[in-house]
């Protein structure tokens, strides 16, 4: 029997303020690429962190948006590691919203959210060099 590969569940977070450049939409709510490439950012730190190496994010099996990223929010990015093949890694992308702007309180006021809120899920395929 083949032993579990003890960097399995390792995780790599990233926290990001998101800009008002970046709103596409009425009441500032921004794409939902800006989430996936941040997700693409966390995942090189895992290719580097596992393998020392960038490795290429070759693409998502599924990715659900579960609510609104707007201009004004930070948001927390991370990337567990649930799988690993020979050239490859499986990984849980989880994105979070932990701030988020009150333009209603001022221009720039803004609150740590009590609980974080999951905006984006996704599961992502890394692909590392060979050895």
């Amino acid at each position: 029997m083949t032993e579990p590969d003890p960097r399995t569940g390792l995780t790599v977070t990233h926290r990001r303020y998101v800009p008002y450049a970046h709103a596409h939409y009425g009441g500032a709510l921004v794409d939902g690429a800006y989430t996936l490439g941040l997700f693409g950012d966390v995942a090189t730190e895992v290719a580097i962190v596992m393998d020392g190496d960038e490795g290429l994010l070759a693409g998502y099996s599924e990715v659900r948006f579960l609510g609104p990223v707007r201009a004004g929010d930070v948001l927390e990015a991370s990337c567990e590691v649930i799988r690993i093949g020979r050239r490859s890694r499986e990984l849980r992308c989880t994105a979070r919203v932990v701030a988020r702007a009150e333009p209603e309180r001022g221009a720039s006021a803004a609150r740590v959210l009590d609980e974080p809120l999951t905006v984006v899920e996704a599961t992502a395929t890394l692909v590392v060099p060979g050895s």
